[in-house]
């Protein structure tokens, strides 16, 4: 099983963008049973009293007019905890990566990488919090997951 957790600064945005598509696209292929899929933020801002704050409006509107479902997606803190319980860390920018390293531990640093890697790009996902290009983070993402699923058959 391929144990997977996307991770972004506020968990509203790219991570559980990310997180969702996946999910989609493996059930659609059938693989769902393979993934263990969750995203998280390194920041807490979208957290409150333990409760996670949903997926960013334009998000949600962006991924429902594509037939993927948000429901139920909340905000989650990366805590060092799920560096045992995952293999894998896909962060969207260079910052993420740092920063969950940082929470991860030496021990788990290497599982840190950018999701952007995958499709054979050295850049960022694009931040549509600051860009307000959705559309940008939507096709960033995909080609990163694409490239991520090649790579896992």
């Amino acid at each position: 099983m391929y144990k997977i957790m996307f991770v972004c600064l506020g968990n509203i945005c790219r991570s559980p963008m990310a997180e969702l598509l996946l999910r989609d696209m493996v059930e659609k292929a059938g693989r769902e049973k393979d993934f263990l899929i969750a995203s998280s933020a390194t920041s807490g801002e979208n957290v409150f009293n333990g409760v996670g704050a949903p997926v960013y409006g334009p998000i949600r509107d962006l991924l429902e007019k594509k037939g993927v479902s948000c429901v139920g997606k909340r905000a989650q803190m990366l805590t060092a905890k799920h560096g045992d319980e995952f293999d894998l860390f896909l962060c969207m920018d260079e910052s993420n990566v740092r920063n969950a390293r940082r929470i991860l531990g030496e021990k788990n640093a290497d599982k840190c990488k950018k999701l952007l890697s995958y499709a054979g790009e050295k850049g960022d996902v694009a931040d549509p919090w600051f860009t307000r290009d959705f559309n940008a983070a939507y096709e960033d993402i995909k080609r990163g997951l694409e490239g991520l699923l090649q790579s896992l058959q």
